[in-house]
């Protein structure tokens, strides 16, 4: 299958989904997670119509993404990995939403930077659902305390909450404290949902699923 008819097959399911959930079409957005990918494989989604990307690494995204978006410049870019305090400034400078933030440390630099830089970024929390030891992201019962600290004290606009529920678990729990919480803390965006589980993810309430080896192959 080429990655045009991966890529529709991953849009049908997604419009299937949100019929199955009772939800208006266009509701849930695709971010193509094209991490590890050069430019030469992701330029057919491009032209295929797809504008949301999502990249783990800063420095690997600066190899390809300033020409791709200067050549597009519709194109929306998701920061969905891990980033350091060091990255911030160049995070904030490439990309149009982080999903990572989940720290007060990294917080603070993003705050500094879009000041500085004179940019607004959008801006998710990523909880760490399963409270996973190796995995980044803030405790669930610390995420509404966190929000208001971005909020209040930072000025920052959190528009979203992120997670990854562990691989070995159902990820439909996962799904819907992710829900819970972004109702407690006011937020309306929840991205969640990958290549495995984002039809599951549709019926819990994502607004963004990231797929990436469903449209773009196995790495």
């Amino acid at each position: 299958m080429e990655l045009q008819e991966r890529l529709n097959d991953v849009r049908s399911r997604i419009a299937t989904g949100e019929r199955q959930a009772g939800r208006p079409a266009g509701s849930v957005q695709l971010v193509a997670v094209s991490k590890t990918f050069e430019a030469e494989a992701i330029g057919p989604a491009i032209e295929a119509g797809q504008r949301v990307f999502g990249e783990n690494r800063v420095q690997e995204s600066q190899g390809k993404w300033p020409a791709l978006k200067a050549e597009r410049p519709d194109i929306v870019l998701h920061l969905i990995g891990p980033l350091q305090s060091n990255k911030a400034a160049d995070a904030v400078a490439l990309f149009d939403v982080i999903e990572t933030v989940d720290r007060a440390k990294i917080a603070r630099a993003l705050a500094e930077e879009m000041k500085r830089q004179g940019k607004t970024t959008r801006l998710y929390v990523q909880v760490n659902t399963g409270l996973e030891p190796q995995k980044v992201g803030i405790a669930p019962d610390d995420t509404p305390a966190f929000v208001t600290l971005c909020r209040e004290e930072l000025g920052l606009s959190i528009e979203g909450l992120m997670c990854i529920p562990p691989v070995e678990e159902n990820p439909g729990p996962h799904f819907a404290l992710l829900a819970k919480l972004a109702l407690k803390c006011g937020v309306e965006k929840l991205s969640m949902g990958m290549s495995g589980d984002y039809e599951t993810a549709i019926a819990f309430g994502a607004t963004s699923v990231r797929v990436g080896s469903a449209i773009f192959g196995v790495r």
